[in-house]
């Protein structure tokens, strides 16, 4: 079990092309995400944030763009700077009739649970149901196309 991926997956009442802009436009990932300094959505693109528990400490997170499928996929190592292990998320986006399916894999957990605890299973999956049940999903039921 925690050598399995863990998946979150949601459904939005938005358009997957709204969907696909929020998660590859750097403005709109300001909005619900992290903090960014840049984002590209092409492969070996490389990006970083900071993050962390609330009241714990700040995490330099890096990233690199490793596939996108326009409009449907988008993948991208995770790491944290100073620490062993390399994981990969990826945004899987699917056309439901008006509404979009999103699909969050993040592997390879167990390679960053193995050197810091604050990188334990729980604590990501406790973070995406955050990001992808609320943040991602009142930012993309709320913008106008």
């Amino acid at each position: 079990m925690q050598n399995e991926p863990l998946i979150v997956e949601r459904i939005y009442n938005a358009p997957a092309n709204r969907v696909w802009k929020a998660i590859t436009d750097l403005d709109q990932m300001r909005q619900w995400y992290f903090k960014l300094a840049a984002f590209k959505a092409e492969p070996g693109f490389e990006f970083q944030f900071e993050g962390g528990p609330k009241g714990g400490p700040t995490y330099l997170h890096k990233c690199r763009v490793t596939e996108v499928v326009p409009g449907e996929k988008l993948q991208y190592s995770w790491r944290y700077d100073g620490y062993d292990g390399n994981s990969f998320v990826t945004f899987e986006l699917f056309e439901e009739g008006d509404k979009t399916r999103v699909k969050l894999t993040h592997e390879g957990l167990e390679t960053l649970a193995a050197t810091n605890p604050d990188f334990a299973r729980g604590n990501f999956m406790q973070g995406w149901t955050s990001i992808i049940g609320t943040n991602l999903k009142n930012f993309v039921e709320k913008v106008s196309v």
